[in-house]
């Protein structure tokens, strides 16, 4: 195992940005991740003895990914997984997928370098920005990345000019299909503007492949994923009566981990699947943009309780507890409020084992707040815990999407080390 993470960890270093996550690859880490954390907490005490204020750290399971890429294979075989790089930009994350096979979905020059930097070929990126930059554009053209999105005429122009050689995908809107994050707010073309679109870029010469989307998140209708198709099919056929042959559609991302809104990933996958055999034939390629699928339950967040605030209440009633911990809404949790992250708490007390359920002692009314010197820097308002003390530990799972990337150190609060193992 050991020998395992030291190749990886000299790979990482050929990355133009790995130098920035190095710091935070442990290559002596291994076991379970509550094994994990353990030690990292023991080490923790043990080098501040007159405190127990560490920072907050996080522990990664790589073999979960693996896992999670497996699933996708298995329920998922006509659809190839284009990992959206800014879920989480880990460097072992990302070798791990290039390893695996991944295609990748870059929004950027810098997420377009750190995939090239890995070996990656550059037929297997995506440059799924609707709106680039023009040095973006031209990095792209330098590196060969010819697979992109577009959704205005602009764009059109500015491809035409800067890179006319590059293989495009009309991104259309679903307004119909709502979900927690609804895209069409800013990308996609909608319906109506689709054939104008494909008419300018036939005049102008470019090559348009395809059609992308994306159908939303925390979709609790199955249904809506065959509606999105569908309109990716009738773009086709719009496309086809203008001399185009389009042989690729990329679904786009919003996969769940396991269950948002009451429907299993499995379930999703099922139709999806279908409606794809059914509306595309067997030469048209299929992609999809999966970020939170591969990296949201492989992060576990350690955060711990550095200070304590007891509510006093009048009479018999018990009292409230304000709890502090070392990462907050500037840092880990910044994309809580936005539906990104919807982590699972548990707590570690001093000489006891991790736990998640503490219904058979005595609860209280408790809020969680962020080190920060910001009234806002809340994590939870209101919840049921049970007595904490400073020093004991907040452990939050299912922390690997959009969390450490969307991350500030506001206050000069240092962003979470992580530490990797594999299960």
């Amino acid at each position: 195992m050991a020998k395992q993470f030291e190749n990886n960890m000299e790979e990482c270093f050929s990355t133009s940005k790995g130098v920035f996550y190095l710091k935070s690859l442990s290559l002596e880490d291994n076991g379970s991740v509550s094994q994990v954390i353990k030690k990292r907490i023991e080490a923790i005490n043990d080098e501040n003895q007159e405190s127990e204020e560490g920072d907050a750290f996080f522990v990664a399971d790589i073999g979960v990914i693996k896992r999670q890429h497996k699933k996708w294979k298995t329920v998922l075989p006509r659809i190839e997984p284009f990992y959206a790089v800014k879920s989480n930009p880990e460097p072992l994350v990302l070798k791990t997928l290039a390893n695996l096979g991944t295609g990748f979905d870059c929004a950027s020059k810098d997420e377009i370098q750190r995939i090239l930097d890995l070996s990656v070929d550059p037929s297997r990126i995506v440059f799924a920005q609707t709106t680039k930059q023009i040095s973006f554009l031209r990095h792209a053209q330098k590196h060969k990345v010819k697979l992109m999105t577009f959704d205005n005429e602009d764009e059109l122009y500015k491809i035409k000019h800067k890179y006319p050689g590059a293989e495009l995908l009309l991104r259309i809107q679903t307004d119909k299909i709502k979900g927690s994050v609804n895209f069409g707010m800013k990308f996609g073309a909608s319906l109506d503007s689709t054939k104008p679109l494909l008419q300018l870029a036939k005049a102008l010469g470019l090559n348009i492949i395809g059609v992308s989307y994306h159908a939303g998140c925390l979709i609790a209708e199955p249904r809506a994923y065959r509606d999105a198709l569908e309109h990716a099919r009738s773009v086709f056929d719009e496309a086809k009566e203008l001399g185009y042959d389009m042989n690729l559609v990329d679904v786009g991302g919003g996969f769940p981990a396991t269950m948002e809104a009451g429907i299993t990933f499995e379930v999703i996958a099922s139709r999806l699947s279908q409606a794809v055999d059914d509306m595309f034939p067997k030469d048209v390629r299929v992609i999809a943009e999966p970020g939170r699928f591969y990296s949201t339950n492989a992060f576990t967040l350690c955060t711990q309780i550095i200070s304590r605030r007891v509510v006093s209440t009048e009479g018999d009633s018990d009292p409230t507890f304000m709890y502090y911990i070392n990462d907050g809404i500037f840092g880990s949790f910044r994309t809580l409020d936005f539906g990104y992250i919807h982590p699972v708490l548990k707590v570690l007390r001093k000489n006891q084992e991790i736990q998640d359920d503490w219904s058979g002692e005595k609860v209280y009314t408790s809020s969680i707040w962020g080190p920060t010197c910001s009234p806002d820097d809340f994590v939870a308002k209101e919840t049921k815990l049970p007595k904490l003390e400073s020093g004991d530990w907040i452990i939050w799972e299912k922390m690997g999407s959009y969390t450490s990337p969307a991350s500030s150190e506001f206050n000069g609060i240092p962003k979470p080390k992580v530490y990797f193992t594999e299960t």
